[in-house]
């Protein structure tokens, strides 16, 4: 089944490689989505694919790559649209 999930990444998760490791990890378990900073520190990202993949990268997120300090994510589910050819870090 195809699930999709929008995430807001709280902690110290700017300026540690956060976006391109999760990236990695997107494009590993065959997701596409986005991932970009926003003005107030935190990550937010968008993923698309086979719902254990998602629930994967959800995941990851909980504890991000190991110079980060997540402190809190905030999840929601949405319905799966198809939109993404791939997964990119936004700027």
């Amino acid at each position: 089944m195809k699930a999709r999930a929008h995430v807001l990444v709280s902690g110290r998760v700017q300026g540690v490689f956060f976006r391109s490791k999760t990236k990695d990890k997107a494009d590993s378990l065959d997701l596409t989505g986005g991932v970009r900073n926003l003005p107030d520190g935190k990550v937010e990202a968008v993923f698309e694919g086979e719902e254990e993949s998602v629930k994967t990268i959800v995941d990851f997120c909980r504890h991000g790559p190991r110079e980060t300090e997540v402190t809190n994510v905030e999840l929601t589910w949405e319905n799966h649209t198809g939109e993404f050819t791939h997964f990119e870090v936004k700027y």
